[in-house]
């Protein structure tokens, strides 16, 4: 087990990562760091089920909840339209299995929600690559145009 020290060390170590990835990062990637920052609460509140470690489970998956309140507050409702109320629908959906998981130590709900997250992010993940090409077909378009 970490004694005190390490834990505080890898703590003070996530967080000097987390701010050199955050900093010059663009809105897409700041999306996709609290995704991944989800899924890696989420991993650990798992181990620490098995371990039994249930105070420190509680903090990772307040954790989680508080990245998940951050997408969901991050939508733009009204720009969004139906995809953001999806996704709005989907997130208070997540946020309120992980509290469920939280309260019966149960791993299944915490694997339930980390495919959704996974599904929502790989879909993040493709964003780019999507406009890459559109933007590709509208200058090969615009070359071809007299």
């Amino acid at each position: 087990m970490n004694s005190p020290d390490t834990r505080s060390a890898l703590r003070k170590y996530g967080q000097v990562s987390a701010q050199g990835q955050t900093e010059g990062a663009s809105p897409h990637r700041l999306i996709q760091l609290l995704m991944e920052g989800a899924l890696e609460k989420i991993r650990v509140a798992r181990g620490l089920i098995e371990r039994n470690d249930i105070p420190e489970k509680v903090r990772q998956l307040n954790w989680a909840l508080s990245i998940i309140d951050g997408l969901r507050q991050s939508l733009d409702m009204e720009k969004g339209g139906e995809i953001a109320q999806n996704l709005k629908a989907l997130y208070d959906y997540m946020q309120r299995r992980l509290v469920v998981a939280n309260l019966q130590n149960d791993p299944c709900i915490l694997d339930e929600v980390t495919g959704l997250m996974v599904d929502i992010k790989s879909a993040w993940d493709a964003i780019p690559d999507v406009l890459r090409k559109e933007n590709q077909g509208a200058l090969q378009h615009s070359s071809a145009a007299p």
